[in-house]
C-alpha cells in the first residue's frame, strides 16, 4: 500500500485519488449493467443519451453526492472570461409535511439555464437578451468540491450558439476523430475513436500574502507593474531544482491532497527558474477532462496558497528582470486500443502510420501558424513570448536529429543512414524500423516534438489551454481529412502514400526548424527568407481569426460558426484592451496617490538634512544629499510627465470606433507609454530609501516566503 504523510497522518493516496469524483468506477459498481452500458456507448462513441438514462444516472449521482457530504449542486462551465463559472441550487425540495426531501432529476442533470447576459458574448447577446442553457458533457466526470456537486457542461446562448470553450473544444475532438479514422481504416486498422489527450504542465509564482496586500499593482492586475531589480534574481541558476523550502512544501502537499481527490494526476513538482517560481505537472489525460482538470487546478492553487498565508500568482510576467510563467501543452494522438498515433511502431508499416500523422502536425502547424500564435495570445503573454525565457512568437516546429534525417532521406529519395543504408520508400518492405527521436531538447522551439508528443510551450500561465487545443484538433483535422480525400482514392496506396509524404516534407520544410529561436538571426531567416509570420502581440495576431482560411476552415469541420468566430475576435482583443487599460489607470494611481508623495517627503528631508548640515559648517559639501536631491527632483519632473502623458493615451482610448483600432492604440500608444513611466519610477526607487517607499521591493516580495 502506497502511503505519504500529511502533518502526523499517513495518507493512503489510492484510497484517497478519486473519492470526490464521480468517476467511471463509482458509475460502474453502482449504476446498473443496461444504464451503464449505455452510457458508455454515449461517452464512448458519441451515441445520444436517452432520458431514462439520464435519470437513473441522476439519481445515483445525487445520492453519490449526499453521502459525500454535498448539499448543493451546480452546473461547471467555462465562459469566455478565462475562468470558470457557477450558479449553486440546493437538493432541497418542499415535502407536503412542512420538511423536506433531496431530489435531483434527469432533467436537471442534462440541462440548466445561467443568466447569459453578464458573460462575454462579442455581440453575439443583446443585453436584455439573458437567457442561455448549459448542457451536461457526460465524458468530464462529475466531482464534489466544498460540499457542491459540479457537473461538467457547455454552455451556448438561446440560439445554440457556444458562449464558451468547452463546446469548441468538443468539436475539435470531434473533427480531428472523424479524419484519424478514415486515415487508420486506409491502414487497415478499425477503432471504436481516436482521442487527443494533453498534460499541461503549470508554472506559477508564491508570494507573501500580506506582501502581496501591499502592492496595488498585484491587487489589481496580478503583476507588478514597478519594481527595480532586486541585487539577486535567477542569476546563478541555485532556484531551479532546488531544495524545497519547508513553507512551499507544506503548501506542495496540501495541494497534492486536494488535487488528487478530484481525481487530477499531479505528478512533478520542483522548482523553477526565478525565485518564487514553481511548476507542477501532471499525467496524460483526454483533451477535454485535462482543460477542466487545469481550471481546477489553477483554482486549488490561489485557494490552498492563501491557507498557507501566500498567494499564487499566475501572470505570465508577475515581475520585470526574472523568468515568467508559461504553461507546455504536451499533446498527442491516441486510439481507444491504447495505440499512440505519434510513437514510431514496430512494424515498417506501423513507421509509415506514424510518419503520415507526423506529416499531418507539420502542415497544420505550418498552415496555420497564425491560429495556434492567435490561441496563446493574451496581454500578459505579449511580455514573455519571445523574451528569452519562452519561445518566440514565431512558430515553428523542431523534429530533433533523427527524425529530420528521415524527413530529408524521403524528400531527397537518398540513403538514410540509420541502422541501415536503404533508400526510403514507404512500402511494407522497405520502409526501415527507427526508434523514438533521442535529441536533445530545444527549449526555445514553440512547437516540439519529445518523443512521442509534441510539447507547445507558447501557452501563458493564466491561459485555459482549450484555446490552443480547439486550434490545434481543427488544424490536424484539415491535414487528415486532404489526405484522406487522396489516399481514398489511390490506385496503388503504397505508391501514392510515399509520394504524399515526400509533397508534404517539400512543401512545409520552411515550419522545420532545430536551431536557437533566440537568435536574431533566426527572426530575419524566418520573417525574410522563409516568409513566417512573426505576430509579436495580441493587437498583431487576433484579428487573423477572421481571415479567411481560417474561417473556411473551422467552419468547414464546425468548430465555430461565422457569427462565434467574430464574437471570439471581438472578446480577446476587449480582455486585451481592457487589462492593459486597467494596467494603466493602476499605474496613474500608485504614482499620484503613493510614489509623487513619497519621495516628495524623501526631498523634504533631504533638503531639510542639507540645510542643517550647512548651518553648522559653510565647509560641509552635503555632496550625497546634494546630488540625490538634485537626481531626484528631476526625476520626478520626468515622473509628473509621463503619469501626465499616460493618463492622455488612457483617454484617448474613447475616441475610437472599433476594438481592433483600440488594441493597435493600446500596442503602440499606451504600452509604451507605461514602460516609459516605469523606467522613471524604478530609478527613483533606487535612491530613496526602503522607509520612505511606499510598496515592498522585489527583494521582498520574490524571497519573502522563505
Amino acid at each position: 500500500m502506497q502511503s505519504t504523510k500529511l502533518g502526523c497522518e499517513k495518507l493512503n493516496v489510492p484510497e484517497l485519488f478519486g473519492s470526490k469524483v464521480f468517476s467511471d468506477k463509482v458509475m460502474k459498481s453502482r449504476l446498473s449493467d443496461k444504464v451503464y452500458n449505455s452510457l458508455k456507448k454515449t461517452i464512448d462513441e458519441n451515441v445520444k443519451l436517452e432520458p431514462e438514462v439520464a435519470e437513473a444516472v441522476a439519481s445515483t449521482m445525487r445520492d453519490w453526492a449526499i453521502e459525500n457530504g454535498a448539499t448543493h449542486y451546480t452546473h461547471w462551465f467555462q465562459p469566455l472570461t478565462g475562468v470558470t463559472a457557477e450558479k449553486h441550487d440546493s437538493f432541497i425540495t418542499p415535502s407536503p409535511d412542512g420538511g423536506v426531501i433531496m431530489e435531483f432529476s434527469g432533467k436537471e442533470l442534462i440541462k440548466g439555464e445561467p443568466d447569459a447576459s453578464s458573460f462575454p458574448s462579442g455581440g453575439l447577446r443583446a443585453t436584455f437578451e439573458a437567457r442561455g442553457y448549459t448542457a451536461w458533457d457526460p465524458t468530464s466526470y462529475a466531482f464534489i468540491k466544498d460540499h457542491t456537486l459540479c457537473i461538467p457542461t457547455a454552455f451556448c446562448s438561446y440560439s445554440g450558439d457556444a458562449l464558451d470553450k468547452k463546446t469548441p473544444l468538443l468539436r475539435s475532438m470531434q473533427a480531428l476523430n472523424r479524419q484519424a479514422k478514415r486515415i487508420l481504416k486506409l491502414f487497415g486498422t478499425e477503432v471504436k475513436y481516436v482521442r487527443t489527450s494533453v498534460g499541461p504542465e503549470q508554472e506559477y509564482f508564491l508570494v507573501d500574502k500580506e506582501m502581496f496586500e501591499k502592492r496595488p499593482d498585484l491587487v489589481y492586475t496580478g503583476r507588478t507593474l514597478f519594481g527595480a531589480k532586486a541585487p539577486k534574481g535567477q542569476e546563478l541558476d541555485d532556484h531551479y531544482f532546488g531544495v524545497i523550502k519547508p513553507r512551499v512544501t507544506e503548501f506542495m502537499e496540501d495541494l497534492n491532497n486536494e488535487l488528487w481527490k478530484l481525481g487530477i494526476l499531479a505528478k512533478t513538482e520542483h522548482n523553477e527558474v526565478a525565485p518564487a517560481q514553481h511548476e507542477l505537472a501532471p499525467i496524460f489525460s483526454t483533451t477535454n477532462v485535462a482543460t477542466d482538470n487545469n481550471q481546477l487546478t489553477m483554482e486549488i492553487m490561489q485557494k490552498v496558497a492563501r491557507k498557507h498565508g501566500m498567494v499564487c500568482l499566475l501572470h505570465e510576467k508577475p515581475f520585470a528582470g526574472v523568468n515568467g510563467s508559461g504553461k507546455h501543452n504536451n499533446w498527442s494522438m491516441a486510439t481507444d486500443k491504447g495505440t499512440n498515433l505519434l510513437s514510431p511502431g514496430e512494424t515498417p508499416y506501423e513507421n509509415a502510420q506514424f510518419l503520415l500523422f507526423l506529416c499531418g502536425v507539420i502542415q497544420a502547424v505550418d498552415d496555420y501558424q497564425d491560429l495556434l500564435r492567435l490561441s496563446v495570445a493574451t496581454a500578459g503573454n505579449d511580455h514573455r513570448l519571445g523574451a528569452n525565457e519562452a519561445p518566440p512568437a514565431i512558430i515553428s516546429v523542431f523534429l530533433g536529429d533523427e527524425l529530420t534525417a528521415i524527413l530529408d532521406a524521403i524528400k531527397t529519395d537518398t540513403p538514410y543512414e540509420g541502422t541501415e543504408k536503404v533508400i526510403m520508400k514507404l512500402g511494407v518492405h522497405s520502409l526501415p524500423r527507427f526508434s523514438r527521436d533521442t535529441t536533445d531538447r530545444n527549449r526555445t522551439s514553440p512547437f516540439a516534438f519529445t518523443g512521442n508528443k509534441f510539447e507547445f510551450r507558447s501557452l501563458g500561465s493564466s491561459n485555459s489551454i482549450a484555446c490552443c487545443n480547439i486550434m490545434l484538433n481543427a488544424a490536424v483535422a484539415e491535414s487528415l481529412k486532404q489526405y484522406a480525400d487522396r489516399l481514398e482514392g489511390a490506385a496503388d496506396f503504397e505508391t501514392e502514400l510515399h509520394e504524399l509524404i515526400k509533397e508534404v516534407i517539400t512543401n512545409h520544410q520552411r515550419i522545420l526548424f532545430n536551431g536557437n529561436g533566440y537568435g536574431e538571426e533566426w527572426v530575419k531567416e524566418a520573417t525574410e527568407v522563409r516568409g513566417l509570420s512573426n505576430l509579436k502581440t495580441t493587437a498583431d495576431a487576433m484579428p487573423h481569426l477572421l481571415d479567411k482560411q481560417n474561417m473556411d476552415m473551422l467552419m468547414a469541420h464546425k468548430v465555430f460558426s461565422e457569427t462565434e468566430l467574430h464574437s471570439r475576435c471581438e472578446i480577446m482583443l476587449e480582455n486585451y484592451c481592457k487589462s492593459v487599460n486597467i494596467e494603466g489607470h493602476t499605474m496613474v494611481d500608485m504614482v499620484r496617490k503613493n510614489y509623487l508623495p513619497s519621495i516628495e517627503c524623501y526631498l523634504h528631508a533631504l533638503a531639510e538634512t542639507a540645510s542643517i548640515m550647512r548651518s553648522v559648517s559653510d565647509k560641509v559639501k552635503c555632496n550625497y544629499e546634494i546630488s540625490t536631491l538634485e537626481r531626484l527632483s528631476e526625476l520626478t519632473d520626468y515622473i509628473l510627465e509621463n503619469v501626465d502623458k499616460l493618463e492622455k493615451v488612457l483617454a484617448d482610448l474613447e475616441e475610437f470606433d472599433s476594438i481592433i483600432e483600440t488594441s493597435a492604440s493600446i500596442r503602440d500608444c499606451v504600452l509604451p507609454q507605461m514602460e516609459e513611466l516605469r523606467k522613471y519610477v524604478d530609478e527613483a526607487e533606487m535612491l530613496t530609501p526602503e522607509k520612505y517607499w511606499p510598496f515592498p521591493s522585489y527583494g521582498k516580495l520574490l524571497f519573502s516566503v522563505y
